[in-house]
């Protein structure tokens, strides 16, 4: 399952991220999306797990939780949107 993490404090890394969610389970990829300019995180990111009951226990427990002074946005990703 592809997860949406939105809300993130700026100075959340990858690394941080997967810690976080690897507490429910395996973590396949991990990604912080950055401005392509200037390397800065854009504040969201998206994770992949491929047990779904993993997946959505990472989901019902953060989702709404303080992490690192934010509280973050998580949820199923949808999928992107053809223009």
């Amino acid at each position: 399952m592809n997860i949406y993490v939105g809300n993130l404090n700026f100075k959340v890394d990858e690394n941080d991220l997967e810690q976080l969610f690897s507490e429910y389970g395996e973590v396949s990829s991990c990604r912080i999306i950055v401005d392509k300019f200037n390397g800065r995180s854009k504040g969201f990111g998206f994770i992949t797990m491929d047990n779904d009951d993993e997946a959505n226990a990472a989901i019902n427990d953060l989702a709404g939780t303080n992490f690192k002074d934010r509280e973050m946005v998580v949820n199923e990703a949808k999928p992107r949107k053809e223009y």
